[in-house]
């Protein structure tokens, strides 16, 4: 029987919502309408201003909620409209909400997303599963990386050993062993986008390098290459996951020690960075890899994909359309599927990923 859910993502990136309408019928799953809505300048400050730490009384926090929950109920209208379907035709929403604190390694550990989902549910009119997180950290896990089971569920092949990354503000890695009896291995790698938008938006206009066209202008600084690589995250072990907590402009300031480079070539190595930390963790966990699989927006940024494939010569580093899926709308897609297991009491975590001491169903339901 066909069912219809909608799945919320929006990322560290910050740069907006992506919506997508997703039919499950029986074992398939087709994405089916899309809309990516982008935040209006003042509401990404807000939401980059939190999570830098700033801005977040408890006022702040409970207004940028609210804020955050019109808006995704809003952008779900306009995907409802553009699909042609009423709201009671979906039989929920699945809404990741927006990171602004992620601190899985605390005494107390905590994450939290913003976008009310009493909000949503109340103004579309559809029961919404959301705050998938926390009830991974609850159970002694890291509350990331989610996407690991649903890669597992619809990627994996007995054919090949495959990588799937997500290149976001962070990136993380699922690695899928062609024997399913291996467990799924999967965490974040370090900065996917986020110091690449940061450093562009600082030195060029627009919030994003497309293509990665102006770090591909100049030559990686390996002086500067090396000082970021020795930040102790890319040698912490496993389980693991990052946020803007970590790599963030404060981060990168810190690390700027030689005043005679130029904008672009810092580009240039922030992006040898994002390739060099991925590739190495692939190249340590999972080094008999054949496939790397790509999600996430740094699909499209050539200069970075470029950069992987050097450092991965003897593995096939593609996008994850080659299997049918939209890199662009992986997350979204997720969030859905997430939300069609809670509905029906099904787990949605891997202990294996993310150290839980066990698989847990997620999220907390608000009926319509």
């Amino acid at each position: 029987m066909k069912e219809f859910y909608i799945g919320l993502m929006s990322g560290t990136s910050a740069d907006g919502l992506d919506a997508a309408l997703v039919c499950f019928d029986n074992n398939a799953i087709k994405l089916q309408t899309t809309l990516f809505v982008p935040y209006p300048d003042t509401l990404r400050d807000q939401v980059l201003d939190m999570a830098h730490g700033h801005n977040d009384t408890l006022h702040d926090v409970y207004q940028l909620d609210l804020k955050l929950g019109q808006f995704y109920a809003d952008a779900c209208q306009q995907l409802l409209h553009k699909a042609q379907l009423s709201a009671v035709s979906i039989k929920a929403i699945g809404s990741h909400g927006q990171t602004v604190r992620h601190c899985p390694n605390e005494a107390l550990p905590f994450t939290a997303q913003l976008g009310d989902p009493n909000t949503l549910s109340q103004q579309t009119g559809i029961t919404t599963v959301a705050d998938f997180r926390r009830r991974d950290l609850a159970a002694g896990g890291q509350g990331a990386p989610l996407a690991p089971a649903f890669h597992a569920h619809t990627l994996h092949s007995p054919n090949e050993n495959r990588v799937i990354l997500n290149i976001g503000g962070m990136a993380n890695i699922t690695v899928l062993n062609r024997d399913k009896t291996i467990p799924v291995v999967g965490f974040d790698t370090g900065p996917g986008n986020v110091l690449l938008d940061y450093w562009y938006a600082q030195h060029q206009q627009g919030r994003y390098d497309a293509n990665g066209a102006w770090g591909a202008k100049r030559e990686v600084n390996q002086g500067l290459l090396e000082n970021l690589l020795a930040d102790g995250y890319f040698q912490q072990p496993l389980p693991k996951s990052t946020g803007r907590e970590h790599f963030n402009p404060e981060w990168l300031k810190q690390r700027l020690t030689d005043s005679d480079l130029t904008p672009a070539e810092v580009q240039a190595t922030l992006c040898q960075l994002s390739a060099d930390s991925i590739g190495n963790a692939i190249q340590k966990y999972a080094s008999e890899t054949e496939r790397v699989l790509v999600c996430g927006g740094g699909v499209h940024n050539t200069n970075l994909i470029q950069r992987l494939q050097q450092k991965l010569p003897e593995m096939n580093v593609e996008s994850t359309a080659r299997e049918g899926l939209d890199p662009d709308w992986v997350e979204a897609i997720l969030f859905a599927w997430l939300a069609k297991r809670t509905l029906e009491g099904k787990t949605g975590n891997l202990p294996s990923v993310t150290g839980a001491q066990k698989a847990v169903i997620l999220g907390a339901i608000y009926p319509a």
